[in-house]
């Protein structure tokens, strides 16, 4: 079975860095990604589905318009099942606890190491399916 993930982040290299990171896991069928460059456009994927298809969610934090924080909170709110890792760039104490007490399932700092990505992607999907 393919897991489908959502990457949300407003910088447009995002996709091509995740496409090359995953390229493996994409081409053996064990992940699939949907990109979103807002969090406008992430909720419309999620909407999109009945039911969600969408196993996990990757969102940045900082972005124009619906902020990482606000997207983790709309997606709590509708689809509590799928688990949302959060990434920024600007790694703060404050930001990350918010982020958790949210339900954020994990929290990650750019540049991201993808092996320990992929470890936490596997771990999580694994509990959620």
């Amino acid at each position: 079975m393919t897991a489908r993930i959502l990457m949300v982040d407003d910088e447009p290299d995002a996709q091509e860095l995740f496409k090359q990171n995953f390229r493996r896991e994409i081409r053996s069928g064990l992940y699939s990604f949907d990109f979103a460059q807002s969090g406008e456009e992430a909720l419309e994927v999620m909407n999109s589905q009945r039911p969600p298809e969408i196993v996990l969610v990757l969102s940045d934090i900082n972005m124009p318009g619906i902020s990482g924080i606000d997207l983790l909170e709309k997606i709590r709110g509708k689809w509590p099942e799928v688990p949302v890792f959060m990434i920024t760039a600007y790694g703060d104490k404050a930001t990350e606890e918010k982020a958790g007490s949210l339900g954020a399932e994990g929290f990650l700092s750019k540049p991201i190491d993808f092996a320990v990505l992929k470890e936490e992607l596997s771990q999580s999907i694994e509990k959620s399916i």
